[in-house]
Order: C-alpha cells, then sequence, then structure tokens
C-alpha cells in the first residue's frame, strides 16, 4: 500500500485547551475517508494541519513522505469549509483565477466536471444556489492534480438533490491513485462512498477502520455507530 499521508502523534493545543491530543493514522492510495465527528471534536483543525494552514504544537504530519509545509502544499488540495472564490467573479473567472495559483490545475477537467454540474463559465458567482456554490467550489478542487483531497463538510447546508450530485461528482472524477480524506456529520448520505472512516471525538482518534470490516464485526451501518459514539456530545 502505497502511504499517502502520515499523522504521528498529534497534539494541537490553543491556550490550555486541546483541540487534537496524540492523534495518529496513515492513509493509503486510492481510498475516500470519511472523517466523522460531532461539531467542536478536531475534525477541521487536523484538516488545516494536513493542509499546512496551521503548525501542530507537536507531532508530525507527512504527505507521500513529504513533511508538511511549502513542499507539500503541491500535493495536497483543500477544499475549506468557506468559499474559494469572491462575489465579483463568474466561474470562468474562478477557474482561471484556480489556474493562475496552482500550476497542476487541470483545466480540461475543470470544464468536463462543469459539464456534469450543469455550471456555466458565464454564471455569476453571487447568484449561485448554495448548492451550485458547493459544485463549484468541488470543481475548483478536484481539478488539481494532487495526492490528496481535503475536503470540509462538501455536503454541509445543502439540498438532498445538491448532495447527490456532488457524491455522483466525487465518484465520477475521483483519481484512483489519489486519496480522498472528507469530514461530515451528515453520515447517512454519505457513507455509501467510504472505504474507511475516521471517527474523532474530543480531539482523540477513537476509531479508525475500514468500512466493510465494521459492518461485518459489528453487523452496523456506519451512521449507526455514529450514533452510538456521539450520543453524549
Amino acid at each position: 500500500m502505497d502511504r499517502i499521508l502520515q499523522v504521528e502523534n498529534v497534539t494541537k493545543k490553543y491556550g490550555s485547551k486541546h483541540a487534537l491530543n496524540g492523534v495518529s493514522l496513515e492513509l493509503g492510495a486510492g481510498k475516500i475517508v470519511g472523517l466523522l465527528g460531532s461539531n467542536g471534536s478536531g475534525k477541521t483543525t487536523l484538516m488545516k494541519l494536513i493542509a499546512g494552514l496551521a503548525q501542530p504544537t507537536s507531532g508530525k504530519i507527512s504527505v507521500l513522505g513529504v513533511p508538511v509545509g511549502e513542499a507539500s502544499k503541491s500535493l495536497v488540495s483543500f477544499m475549506p469549509d468557506c468559499p474559494l472564490t469572491e462575489s465579483w467573479m463568474k466561474v470562468g473567472d474562478a477557474l482561471k483565477f484556480q489556474q493562475d495559483f496552482y500550476p497542476d490545475f487541470d483545466l480540461g477537467k475543470a470544464k468536463n466536471m462543469l459539464e456534469f454540474m450543469k455550471l456555466r463559465e458565464s454564471d455569476k458567482v453571487s447568484i449561485l444556489s448554495k448548492g451550485m456554490s458547493e459544485r463549484l467550489q468541488l470543481t475548483m478542487v478536484l481539478s488539481r492534480r494532487a495526492s490528496l483531497y481535503i475536503l470540509d463538510e462538501p455536503i454541509g447546508g445543502v439540498d438532498p438533490v445538491a448532495r447527490t450530485k456532488i457524491l455522483n461528482a466525487l465518484m465520477e472524477f475521483y483519481e484512483e491513485d489519489s486519496t480522498i480524506l472528507l469530514s461530515t456529520h451528515l453520515v447517512t448520505d454519505i457513507e455509501r462512498i467510504f472505504d474507511e472512516v475516521i471517527f474523532i471525538k474530543e480531539g482523540e482518534l477513537v476509531l479508525h477502520s475500514e468500512v466493510e470490516d465494521l459492518r461485518l464485526q459489528r453487523g452496523k451501518s456506519i451512521d449507526e455507530l455514529f450514533r452510538e459514539v456521539y450520543a453524549e456530545c
């Protein structure tokens, strides 16, 4: 198994509060991995650390063996929970911005994704619905030739039709030698696409397993396990 991501005993503190506490995990290539947890569990903190947008208090993170920092940024494509676009842009401007900023941006793939997403380059970003905006953000992120794609709540706050379109796009345009790490609390809607799941609770990793193993061993869906683990949150 090619190791895409290695997180070694990572702790992140803000003052005296632990956002993450001694988290260790490895992800191999060719996986769609769910990062699951209730609000405030540490999901976004972990994603920002992997993307190099924040520094751990202690511990190490590497992508394809490259320590997270300037050199690893070309390996990671991050979709935060806030838009990558500006209100003055049209969809075509957003793609141009991404192409100018990232040498690995594949404009041909982006245009194919736009067609799949039912978006036009002439559409104004300011008038896109929440679901359409999320489709555009996903197009911008997945059209980079990265090894690790990090998606923070890509279906949060969108209607069921938009969720289905976004999940179908992930399956359609996912590069098989790369890995997607995707955070969500909408487990029922999305568990069908996961190869592995990671549960984080109060800054600590409480479970990391392949989905099929969990279903066989526990006889429950991922959503049922999620509800058990986070029942007191």
